[in-house]
């Protein structure tokens, strides 16, 4: 399943880059991306897991970034 998210608080695009390594590194994700300039999260992962990834995912962008969260729908 892939899903685009909205990310606030971004500060920077180092930032930005260390997150999506770390996103990337988690089990069960297939590819993620991590723009600075659009302030979105794309993240590809597996479906039955999805949101348990997805909050693996913003612990790991807490690590980076404090501030900065993903906007849930």
């Amino acid at each position: 399943m892939k899903k685009s998210f909205k990310l606030r608080d971004l500060d920077c695009a180092n930032c930005a880059a260390k997150m999506e390594d770390a996103i990337c590194k988690l089990d069960g994700v297939n590819s993620a991306t991590v723009s600075f300039m659009t302030q979105k999260l794309t993240l590809d992962a597996d479906d039955a897991r999805f949101d348990q990834i997805l909050q693996q995912a913003a612990k790991a962008c807490k690590k980076v970034e404090p501030d900065c969260t993903i906007v849930m729908p």
